[in-house]
């Protein structure tokens, strides 16, 4: 085969129908499982993708999975394509996709994507262009095992950048926005722990304002207006909140303080 769409899955029968539909141009769907109890598998089997299962235990973990599985003799795939369950790829993207594999030389290709978040295409604010590595050639790509979160593709050879976006129903509403930044925290956390980072009692405090000013001023988050600012100001509490988890798991009580 030369191009798989990879799905990576845990309890996502809400969004796995449309997103399968939204890559059937690709010579193979596979979907990477977490042992959902939901109707996921199911659902994913009727659409016509090809189902395994594999425990959770990080992003990076489970994207090498389906690398692996796509260079196997199932699939002997020279491209894979990740999209998540809630995103959906649109035929502007396939056709590029499509041209892109059959003449360039490039290892892997970066994919800007328009976010929904509580319903409003975001403009700025980091959460566009929002580039993410999801086009590869299987034998020249690779995950770090280590980083749980905001994993990356390490490439063997050079990376380019698509111009049609997919399109990514982000947050819907206000309560799936705290559950995923209280767990995206977490992971932060246990990152800079391995890197020996220390912050003062000033930090969290400092790194809150510094991030509202990228967020808003520097990436563009003043274009959305008043949504903006909110989820600028959103995303600078959590962004207080890692270093305040981390002060917390770090510090050793002074002379004369009590732990």
């Amino acid at each position: 085969m030369e191009l798989i769409a990879a799905i990576l899955t845990r309890d996502e029968e809400r969004h796995i129908q449309a997103c399968i539909e939204s890559v059937n141009w690709a010579d193979a769907v596979l979907v990477v499982d977490s042992f959902s109890v939901d109707r996921t598998v199911a659902l994913a089997q009727n659409a016509g993708a090809v189902v395994i299962q594999h425990p959770w235990e990080n992003y990076s973990v489970q994207r090498n999975v389906a690398l692996q599985e796509a260079r196997s003799k199932t699939f002997a795939a020279s491209w894979l394509f990740f999209i998540d369950a809630d995103e959906r790829a649109t035929p502007e993207l396939a056709a590029e996709i499509r041209q892109v594999i059959a003449a360039r030389t490039e290892a892997g290709w970066w994919v800007p994507r328009h976010n929904y978040i509580f319903g409003h295409r975001m403009r700025g604010a980091g959460w566009w262009p929002d580039y993410q590595l999801r086009l590869l050639r299987t034998g020249r790509a690779s995950y770090d095992a280590k980083r749980a979160v905001h994993e990356e593709a390490l490439l063997d050879g050079t990376s380019g950048y698509l111009e049609q976006p997919l399109i990514h129903y982000n947050y819907e509403t206000l309560e799936q926005f705290h559950a995923k930044q209280r767990r995206y925290t977490g992971y932060d956390v246990e990152i800079l722990q391995q890197k020996h980072i220390a912050p003062h009692m000033y930090t969290p405090y400092l790194q809150a304002l510094r991030h509202f000013w990228w967020r808003f001023v520097t990436l563009n988050g003043w274009r959305d207006g008043l949504h903006g600012i909110r989820l600028s100001a959103l995303m600078a509490y959590y962004e207080m909140l890692k270093y305040r988890k981390l002060r917390a798991m770090t510090s050793s009580p002074g002379p004369g303080e009590e732990s």
